[in-house]
């Protein structure tokens, strides 16, 4: 009999989070765990070009859909936990974005799950970017690049 499926921590929040304590919940009274991969995304100022980024969602359906993808990693790796939490609203070059902890036996499923997240992340989570510019000119939103498509091609 394997071992029952964990349930994964999955959060979108205006607030910032701290990495260290997210880790230390996760890895609390567990012994089992062999890997832990932490990635923290942040959001960059693009040359000094970005004010900050304005993220949007529709609550409710964003945290739907990001645990959906968690449940897929969870089949497709022996994962012994997982922590998602991305945030929404003005955040300013510097700040955290995104946080996505994978725990496993190996190192390799741990990794290849936090790639997997991420992946989806940045092509298909229900959030809109849009640019705040440091010269006040009028923002664009943000497209996914040709490169993150092809990163998540290799998941399908």
């Amino acid at each position: 009999m394997s071992a029952p499926q964990p349930a994964p921590t999955v959060r979108v929040q205006a607030e910032d989070f701290d990495a260290a304590r997210e880790e230390a919940l996760l890895l609390e009274g567990r012994r089992d765990v062999g890997a832990l991969v932490a990635f923290t995304g942040l959001c960059r100022d693009e040359d000094g070009a970005l004010a900050a980024l304005e993220l949007e969602h529709y609550p409710g359906m964003a945290e739907a859909e990001i645990a959906r993808v968690a449940a897929e990693a969870l089949a497709r790796w022996p994962l012994l936990g997982l922590t998602i939490v991305h945030r929404f609203g003005t955040i300013k070059p510097g700040e955290r974005i995104v946080l996505v902890l994978a725990a496993a036996r190996s190192r390799r499923d741990a990794f290849a799950a936090a790639e997997f997240l991420m992946d989806y992340l940045k092509t298909r989570a229900p959030f809109w970017k849009k640019e705040r510019r440091a010269d006040a000119a009028p923002g664009e939103w943000v497209a996914a690049k040709t490169e993150d498509d092809a990163a998540a091609e290799r998941w399908r």
